[in-house]
This record gives structure tokens, sequence and C-alpha cells, in this order.
């Protein structure tokens, strides 16, 4: 089944971000670049809070967050209430951030990682269900208010 994926980078990763968005054509899916375009200096703020409101409108099913580290734009992404943003580095995380989380995105660093091991997250991350029963419970709780307390 084809998926609807919003790519999005600062400078430092868009050459992995076009990478991955061929890749993710390659194997079916529909790609939404938010940009940059280029490697001139940009804010990864701007480019996280784009993609997770492309999560939380619709517009995507799921989110590719790319920066030098993977840290300061999943961070940005996971601003939103809407989106569960899981910094990945290899498979077995990108698999269980979908299996047990119900990531809507990954993000990985493009000054960390290489294109081969982005690529086999991208995979993971994309072929894995949500696996429901005991983890829809804790995934849950991510909606409610920061540090709402359970009723003793």
């Amino acid at each position: 089944m084809a998926l609807r994926l919003a790519f999005a980078s600062d400078h430092a990763a868009v050459a992995m971000k076009a990478a991955l968005a061929d890749h993710a054509r390659a194997l079916g899916h529909d790609v939404i670049d938010l940009g940059p375009d280029s490697e001139a200096s940009v804010d990864y703020p701007d480019y996280g809070y784009k993609l997770a409101e492309a999560l939380a409108s619709g517009a995507a099913d799921h989110g590719i967050a790319l920066c030098g580290s993977g840290i300061g734009i999943s961070i940005a992404v996971n601003r939103h209430p809407a989106a569960r943003c899981a910094l990945v580095s290899e498979p077995l995380s990108a698999r269980l951030c979908r299996e047990h989380n119900d990531a809507n995105a990954i993000a990985m660093g493009a000054r960390l990682i290489g294109i081969e091991q982005a690529k086999a997250c991208l995979e993971a991350f994309l072929s894995t269900p949500f696996g429901g029963d005991r983890h829809q419970r804790r995934v849950d709780k991510l909606s409610h208010p920061a540090f709402e307390k359970e009723p003793a």
C-alpha cells in the first residue's frame, strides 16, 4: 500500500533527504518534500514544525525528519501533540518505535548514519505495523497533558 511520506531536513541533510525520498518513491510511496532544496543555512525547527503540521493535518501518513545529528529536528517535530517522532540509527530502533510506540515519524542524523543504514531504517519503519494491545494504553498516555498523574 502506498503511503504519503513527508520529508523535511535542515541544510546538513539535504543530500540524504533527496536520496531517501528517491528510495521511498522506488518502494512505491508518494513523497512530499517540505524542504529545503539547497545547502544554504536554515533553521531545523522551521522544517520540523512543517513536518509535524503535515502529520497533524493528514497531508502525510508518516514523516522522515533529518538534520546533522537528528536530535534537533526530532525535538522540533515532537513539540506538536500529534507527532511521535523517534530518533533512530539502526533498523531495530526503527522497527520498535513503530511496533511499541506507534511513531508516525522518524528522525536520523545525516552526519552520524550512512545512506544504506538510513535506507534500512526507513524500510523497517515503513514495513512495521503498530502492535496495539498493551502498547495502546501507553501510547494513549502520550496524548495526556504533561505530567498528568494516574489515579492512586
